[in-house]
């Protein structure tokens, strides 16, 4: 008998012209500002992405690899311990026309309860009252979908979410599946997204890379009417690792 073969996962096609242009404007990210509280955070009118996810999901692999910066966002050693918003300005010679929130990862079981705790009041406050707040992605390791904590994430999320807020959540890590075990994450991610936009996504295999962008940059367009370019502000300090 044959041995049984694996099915391969799926390569990510060359990037078209939408594509190229979304990564190149992804490429202008740079650091702009950190907060350990909200009220540290500038009032600014620009769309602001936040991108959130549980400690080792990749989310700081996904935003790097989404601008092509080795460490725009960089990960600590000890996952979960450095609590902070690291804010990055996105734009063309020296304007700003969106902004990048990192917040920081959830759920590692290393961090005190009370920490804990603490920092998820903080995000959902972040994410429930951040005026210019255009977009979340979320990011999930394909192999393992949604867990308690995303879901309660969701759960604060979703008032904004049916008001019209756009909502991505990248599966990522896919390229640990095969097309089979894809197909079933995105199946049971998209039961659970809530109405958001599912997409599988390998740093490794750059596979989602594009649509992604694409995804980012479209929905900074959609919100241009509301929000005019700004000159670009003076960066403060230095992000803090996740």
């Amino acid at each position: 008998m044959p041995p049984t073969t694996r099915p391969t996962p799926p390569r990510a096609a060359a990037p078209d012209a939408a594509g190229r242009a979304a990564l190149g404007w992804l490429h202008t990210a740079r650091f702009l500002t950190t907060a350990a509280q909200l009220n540290q955070l500038p009032a600014l009118e620009l769309p602001e992405i936040a991108f959130v996810g549980r400690s080792n999901a990749g989310k700081s692999t996904a935003i790097n690899t989404l601008t092509q910066h080795t460490q725009l966002a960089y990960a600590s050693k000890k996952p979960g311990r450095t609590q902070h918003i690291n804010l990055f300005a996105l734009g063309r010679q020296s304007q700003t026309d969106a902004v990048l929130a990192d917040l920081p990862g959830y759920g590692y079981a290393a961090v005190p309860q009370l920490d804990k705790l603490r920092w998820q009041r903080v995000m959902a406050n972040y994410l429930v009252s951040r005026a210019n707040l255009a977009g979340v992605v979320m990011l999930c390791d394909a192999r393992h979908g949604l867990k308690e904590l995303d879901e309660a994430l969701l759960e604060v999320i979703r008032p904004r979410v049916e008001a019209g807020l756009p909502f991505l959540v990248l599966l990522t890590k896919a390229d640990k599946l095969n097309r089979n075990e894809q197909a079933k994450a995105l199946s049971i991610a998209r039961l659970h997204a809530g109405g958001g936009h599912v997409m599988l996504f390998s740093a490794l295999k750059r596979l989602g890379v594009e649509q992604a962008a694409v995804w980012l940059r479209q929905l900074v367009d959609e919100a241009a009417p509301s929000h005019d370019a700004a000159p670009e502000p003076a960066p403060d300090g230095e992000p803090e690792a996740k």
